[in-house]
């Protein structure tokens, strides 16, 4: 039986080569890697500039514009690009040096932000160009997806993989944690033209390192390349189906993020107001800190403790976890439950989203993990444009903290039905 997923049926960690590690993996083991421990933090620093980028723009995007409309193709157009194209990105990954697709998303980052410096330092912008280069910038991030995952798996192999996942995840939330207190700095301090060419700088240290390393997301593999194509990419959505495991841990992802996605992010100024402690300040600044420094808690309790497995079990409770501090916020009239409800979220969306991304891992055929990381990313980010919809709409008819407490029990009703069909799944296998 596999240790990571528990599905008797599949065996994780095949028999080692000669001089691999046999013994369990250690505390904090990716970063113990002397290959993956820059290309963690290299993450971290990347995604802290994608959020330094959202500060700056978004922020002279209203002063410019003062469009409702344009703040909400803000999130559409960064979360679009994972729903249509995330399996295609994936199929790039299983075909290419994945250090050379990461770079590109790198070097598309990079280019974004070089155009808004220009477009600001020439008073120029308009907004069909604030439009492209937001869907230019989401673009980028749903390449970067499937590589990344893939590099991770390439640097540790099967036995590191949750170490290299969690702490991957946990660098990914420091980087969202601090941006936009970096982006902030920068546009008080620079202003914003300054601002987002330095931010061009911080995507440099993962760009050029991956010149520097050796794997290329494939080492590890032993199996021909497939070709990069409209059918071979849809292919995956065949394969996966029969495998009630793979299936339930991407759902439960999407779950997660249609329902809540980006909508709790975008709600706060209401619920800071519903609170009583008003849209702005230090208490409505640790409304937003709260969530985030969750994720990095529960990244570093995870990798401390060890208490947490990596299994199906432990997927769907820590998503029903989620859902429900997301209902118990929505429905509290107290600030200080409300800020321990948005922590204890916070850890278990970590603990859901790097277990279920570490069971698709190993789960995945290698030949096709990129494509089957991309159809996860399709979930897990792509679905995220629905979180506008299940949140933002139905608030319009019900207020927005009734519309995340329904979307919240939602997600817990839907978590409940993934994870009797994954368990189907497990007994369907044992008996066969």
């Amino acid at each position: 039986m596999c240790a990571a997923c528990g599905v008797p049926t599949h065996q994780a960690d095949p028999v080692p080569a000669a001089g691999e590690a046999t013994t369990p993996p250690r505390r904090f083991a990716a970063l113990r890697n002397k290959d993956c421990r820059p290309y963690l933090f290299g993450t971290g620093l990347a995604m802290m500039a994608d959020n330094i980028e959202h500060v700056i723009t978004y922020w002279v995007l209203w002063e410019k514009f003062q469009s409702p409309a344009l703040t909400g193709f803000q999130v559409i157009s960064h979360w679009a690009p994972f729903l249509l194209l995330s399996v295609w990105f994936g199929s790039l990954a299983d075909r290419f040096d994945c250090r050379r697709v990461i770079q590109a998303a790198q070097v598309l980052f990079m280019v974004v932000s070089l155009a808004w410096g220009v477009l600001f330092l020439t008073d120029s912008l308009q907004m069909w160009q604030a439009c492209v280069l937001l869907v230019l910038h989401g673009i980028a991030g749903a390449l970067w997806g499937p590589a990344e995952q893939l590099m991770l798996h390439d640097f540790v192999g099967h036995d590191e993989l949750p170490s290299a996942v969690r702490l991957n995840s946990t660098f990914r939330s420091l980087g969202i944690l601090f941006g936009p207190v970096v982006g902030s700095a920068l546009l008080l301090g620079l202003g914003p033209t300054a601002g987002i060419f330095a931010n061009v700088l911080i995507y440099l240290p993962l760009t050029i390192f991956l010149f520097r390393t050796k794997f290329t997301g494939h080492t590890r593999d032993h199996h021909p390349r497939t070709r990069v194509g409209l059918r071979d990419s849809l292919r995956v959505f065949r394969e996966v189906r029969s495998n009630r495991t793979l299936i339930s841990m991407i759902v439960l992802a999407g779950l997660g993020s249609f329902f809540i996605g980006a909508s709790m992010q975008t709600s706060m100024p209401i619920f800071a107001q519903e609170l009583g402690v008003g849209a702005a300040g230090t208490a409505y600044g640790v409304l937003l800190f709260a969530n985030g420094a969750g994720g990095v808690i529960g990244g570093l309790l995870m990798e401390v403790t060890r208490r947490i497995k990596p299994t199906v079990p432990t997927a769907i409770i820590a998503t029903a976890v989620y859902g429900l501090t997301g209902l118990g916020f929505a429905l509290t009239g107290s600030y200080p439950l409300a800020v321990g409800l948005l922590v204890v979220g916070g850890v278990a969306n970590l603990a859901s989203m790097s277990i279920t991304q570490t069971v698709v891992q190993l789960l995945s055929p290698p030949a096709d993990r990129g494509r089957v990381l991309g159809l996860y990313g399709l979930s897990s980010g792509g679905l995220r444009t629905g979180s506008g919809f299940t949140v933002g709409l139905l608030g319009v008819y019900v207020g927005v903290p009734m519309a995340f407490a329904y979307s919240s029990a939602a997600l817990c009703l839907g978590t409940l039905a993934a994870g009797v069909h994954a368990l189907r799944g497990r007994r369907a296998a044992s008996a066969a």
